[in-house]
């Protein structure tokens, strides 16, 4: 079998010296997106990342994430809800969400009890620092709202509700 020669420049072996690490750079306007640029999907999660990042900056102080939020807004809203009506709802894998209703519970915001018609199911409820927490949640929550409108306007994010309702 014919062995390849070392290109020139380039040291082989033990003598080799240490390989500079590599960097990846950062998105930049200059690199070309070219098909991506119209697809809906591309952009649609390249919003998603930027709404994501910003709720989790604008809420860090309380430590909420928008799933966590998600969650605790649909409990309020339907106290007594099962956890699999929870997830089938708000598009949850039933594992994950079991593993969120773990750490809400911890933090003493969700309790669970068994369900009154279902041995096998458990429904949701706020507890009294859940209710109190989501207050101040959903005001926080009001603030990065008005982070998007100032990114995108009111009358585009409006629009956007409308065009993303039948997804809901």
């Amino acid at each position: 079998m014919p062995t390849r020669a070392p290109q020139a420049g380039i040291k082989t072996g033990p003598d080799r010296p240490a390989t500079k690490k590599r960097t990846i750079a950062a998105p930049d306007d200059d690199v070309g997106l070219d098909g991506l640029a119209g697809h809906v999907g591309y952009a649609v999660r390249r919003f998603q990342l930027w709404i994501f990042q910003d709720f989790i900056k604008t809420l860090a102080a309380v430590d909420i994430t928008p799933t966590q939020y998600s969650v605790l807004t649909v409990v309020a809203a339907n106290p007594g809800l099962t956890q699999m009506a929870v997830a089938k709802r708000l598009g949850i894998e039933r594992a994950r969400l079991v593993h969120l209703l773990d750490a809400l519970e911890q933090r003493n915001l969700v309790k669970r009890a068994a369900s009154k018609t279902d041995r096998r199911s458990h429904s949701l409820h706020l507890t009294a620092a859940g209710e109190a927490s989501l207050r101040q949640f959903k005001l926080l929550a009001a603030e990065h709202e008005r982070h998007v409108i100032d990114k995108i306007g009111k009358d585009n994010r409006d629009r956007l509700l409308e065009i993303l309702a039948p997804f809901r």
